[in-house]
């Protein structure tokens, strides 16, 4: 199966640095530690932050390079032998070959005619690495003792990952050797490519992805690899550990791992599953799944495939802010984009107590991360039933409230057909076009000007996709400002041709669950995609054993933490004036739409709020 030894340290004479001592490498990755652990920066001085973590991080690799492990070789060089072991140990390998498709990168290529729907690709479970193998691996005395291992079954594949490599006897090698050396995710970045995300929705998540992955990496370095830890005594990587192995083994995971059932099917673990990985996305249908009885990873042809031609799979209904995060890779058709919004309903409103009891029957948090989509309507049931009720007057609340029909009310929040006034839904329309195009005045460029930018043939791919992702959300924006204005129109000519308001009535529930449409389905019919703030943000197309999507990773290493923030009064001020001009103002002193709260970071790195 080709070389017998293809691992090798980088020498020192190769631009390694030299020789640091132990106690100033300790120093300096404690020091990482500290400040990676310290409490979150105050509204706006999260670049300030990420800028010092990166200088202590650079310093790092700056010491540490030359020290860490290479293999022999381009990939490609290692796809026969990921071939061969895959066979042997009773993979399907006969529809396809790995293949490189430019742009794309490698793929599966189709070795015949393959028809929808058809099987033709299996990994059975031993070829997988997962959270139980590496209990069963010389990782498995370390992860018996540490909670965070316990906790966190991506740092442990990450760390299972990295013993593997450094195992020349490793059964899983071939995979191993087949794998990316380097990523395109955010953390491999340079700092001005990550600058050019500031004053977008995703910067957020960039920033924590790598805050995330330098303190994960300070911990196990401090707590386990530089110790006397009787666990991690045999761990092969004392030796070498250094800060872009662990990137590399993070990457890796995050860009692979999913979830299949333990052997005893009674509960789910993380998994790489060999070859499967291999596949590239595009629209469609999650078409894998596992197969309990034969203990293996399974999956069909999305559709069908001529020979030669190149085998997508599904990865799921994933914006392009996660696509780039997570996969490092930008989607240019993606029919599920979407940009996140923090919005809540602030506890100083007078009638806040009531209307967090409404959104409570309806099951949605008073403050909660929500989703504008690409596709028309921009906003999801649960996001038209939150601003439903955030705009109700007291009046409209009580109706909610009290009385005989109040569940029968609560069921039509999120339903399109049952506007709960005309004045109501003139002022959640105002709210979203005048929110959304709010955000777009905090971006530095225009849709325009980023065009430009991508027409420039010396751009590098990391900017390229910063800017390819700051661009889709301007152009998500810009629909969500126009259809909230034409609906605002719509609900205007309403009010003013005296139209009856539609009633909910009791024969309606068989409209209400048997329609297509998203936003006529009930929201206590519908799983709920936002979530509260501080919670993980869940993964869509999610079965009992397998997403059939190449799973998130670090969505559990740590909750924001940062409690949604009040909106600025200028927001409440041009909110206020835009109702004001369509001559709608807030009963009853009520400060109805203007509290409304949504976080973003803003684009100037020095003065940067939420």
């Amino acid at each position: 199966m080709g070389k017998k030894s293809r691992v090798k340290t980088q020498k020192s004479g190769s631009g390694a640095s030299a020789v640091v001592s132990p106690k100033e490498m300790m120093n300096l990755i404690s020091e990482l530690l500290q400040k990676c652990s310290s409490a979150a920066p105050p509204a706006g001085k999260e670049w300030e932050e990420y800028i010092q973590i990166r200088g202590l991080v650079e310093k790092i690799r700056k010491k540490q390079k030359g020290m860490s492990i290479v293999f022999d070789g381009s990939r490609e060089d290692y796809f026969p032998d990921l071939m061969s072991w895959a066979q042997e140990n009773g993979a399907s390998c006969d529809s396809f070959t790995v293949a490189d498709f430019g742009p794309e990168g490698y793929g599966l290529r189709a070795t015949r005619d393959i028809k929808a729907e058809e099987l033709f690709l299996w990994i059975p479970r031993k070829m997988q690495m997962t959270v139980e193998s590496a209990q069963n691996s010389v990782l498995g005395p370390l992860y018996g003792q540490d909670r965070i291992l316990q906790a966190m079954g991506n740092v442990t594949l990450a760390l299972h990952l990295l013993c593997e490599r450094a195992n020349p006897a490793s059964s899983w090698l071939p995979y191993i050797h087949s794998l990316p050396q380097e990523y395109d995710t955010p953390l491999y970045y340079q700092q001005e490519d990550v600058q050019l995300l500031l004053g977008t929705q995703a910067v957020q998540d960039v920033l924590s992805q790598y805050k995330n992955t330098a303190r994960q990496y300070a911990y196990t370095f401090t707590a386990h690899i530089h110790t006397t830890h009787p666990a991690a005594s045999k761990l092969p990587l004392k030796d070498s550990f250094t800060f872009d192995d662990y990137r590399w083994a993070v990457s890796s995971v995050m860009t692979r791992q999913n979830q299949i059932p333990t052997e005893d099917g009674s509960r789910v673990t993380l998994a790489l599953i060999p070859l499967w990985d291999m596949c590239n996305h595009t629209n469609g249908l999650i078409t894998t799944g596992y197969n309990l009885e034969d203990d293996r990873c399974e999956c069909v042809a999305l559709q069908d495939y001529k020979e030669n031609e190149q085998i997508y799979i599904f990865y799921g209904t994933r914006s392009n802010a996660e696509f780039v995060i997570h996969n490092g890779f930008f989607f240019q058709d993606n029919a599920h984009d979407r940009v996140k919004i923090k919005l809540g309903v602030s506890k100083s409103e007078r009638l806040y107590a009531m209307k967090a009891e409404v959104l409570a029957r309806a099951g949605i948090p008073a403050s909660c991360i929500f989703a504008l989509h690409c596709s028309e309507p921009p906003i999801s049931a649960q996001l038209l039933a939150f601003l439903r009720v955030f705009c109700m007057t007291e009046e409209e609340l009580k109706d909610y409230l009290l009385g005989d029909r109040v569940i029968n009310k609560i069921f039509t929040l999120g339903n399109s057909e049952f506007p709960v006034s005309w004045d109501n839904e003139i002022k959640l329309w105002t709210f979203l076009e005048t929110r959304a195009a709010l955000l777009l005045k905090t971006y530095k460029t225009t849709s325009e000007e980023d065009q430009s930018m991508l027409e420039k043939p010396d751009l590098s791919l990391h900017s390229r996709l910063a800017i390819q992702l700051r661009l889709a959300e301007k152009q998500i924006l810009e629909k969500a400002s126009a259809s909230g204005r034409a609906k605002r129109l719509h609900f205007q000519k309403k009010q003013e041709e005296g139209a009856l308001l539609p009633r909910y009535e009791e024969s309606d529930i068989a409209l209400l669950e048997n329609t297509d449409s998203d936003a006529k389905l009930p929201i206590i019919l519908r799983k709920l995609e936002e979530v509260e703030e501080g919670q993980e943000i869940p993964m869509e197309e999610h079965s009992p054993f397998l997403n059939g999507e190449k799973a998130l990773y670090g969505m559990s290493m740590e909750a924001n933490g940062e409690k949604v923030q009040e909106e600025t009064q200028k927001v409440s001020q041009d909110v206020d004036s835009a109702l004001a001009s369509i001559g709608i103002s807030n009963q009853h002193g009520q400060r109805e739409v203007g509290n409304l709260s949504a976080s973003r970071t803003e684009d100037n790195p020095k003065e940067n709020s939420e």
